[in-house]
């Protein structure tokens, strides 16, 4: 069965995207977005305090949005970033932004109690891949990193990475909305999987009990963390969407 996006910057771009498109009516869009959470509310709208999700479309759409895209950024690594600094500072600090394109504006979510506030600040346009690019980076990135954790015996310290890195070509899928191209649904679920080997091999030490050896793996998997934020970036920007 389908599962959804595990970010919430990913749900909103692509629910966001789809309902700006005219794919689905605000009752799929909340579903797709809020899930089992209590609520999502927009801050920084109007000037007002807190606005409820469903509210604040309509404010989004006046302000010129055409779609949502995904921003995942670390530190060194601002993927799906344009600026300006502010914007940048508070996607890093999160994880994650959706940035909205033709409005020149963003949203930066944070978790607050079984809710999500997100935050609407100024945001620049943004340099991306385009699907087929990330999708040859992740592919590229997929059996580099499987040899170089291989070199590191990481079926001894982390049987479960080994397992996950048998097992690419067998996936859940993801929930996407509507209107949202086959490729950009088949590259998010497998940058899903990258990412959670990534997740999982980072998950502690285990064998690896020198300082050498722990940089050595981090060296390894770092290929795969950035193609699989790139893909996932990708995926879920309909800016680098072929025309439908």
């Amino acid at each position: 069965m389908a599962s959804p996006l595990p970010l919430d910057s990913g749900r909103m771009a692509w629910w966001l995207s789809a309902w700006l498109a005219g794919e689905v009516p605000p009752d799929d869009l909340l579903s797709g977005v809020v899930g089992e959470d209590a609520a999502h509310d927009v801050a920084g709208l109007d000037g007002a305090g807190l606005t409820p999700l469903v509210l604040a479309l309509g404010g989004l759409r006046s302000r010129g949005a055409r779609s949502a895209g995904l921003a995942l950024p670390v530190a060194g690594d601002p993927v799906g970033l344009g600026g300006p600094p502010a914007f940048n500072a508070a996607a890093l600090e999160a994880g994650e932004a959706v940035v909205l394109a033709g409005a020149d504006l963003g949203l930066v979510p944070t978790r607050a109690g079984a809710g999500v506030v997100w935050q609407l600040m100024p945001a620049a346009r943004r340099p991306l891949a385009d699907l087929g690019e990330a999708d040859r980076g992740l592919r590229s990135a997929l059996p580099t990193t499987a040899t170089a954790l291989a070199g590191l015996d990481v079926a001894r310290w982390r049987p479960e990475v080994a397992d996950e890195l048998m097992n690419l070509r067998h996936r859940s899928g993801v929930a996407a909305p509507p209107g949202t191209p086959p490729l950009a649904v088949e590259l998010a679920d497998r940058a899903i999987q990258a990412l959670a080997i990534v997740e999982l091999a980072l998950e502690d030490d285990g064998g690896a009990v020198t300082s050498h050896e722990i940089a050595a793996r981090e060296a390894a998997l770092r290929p795969l963390a950035g193609a699989g934020r790139r893909a996932l970036v990708a995926a879920c920007s309909p800016e680098v969407w072929p025309p439908a």
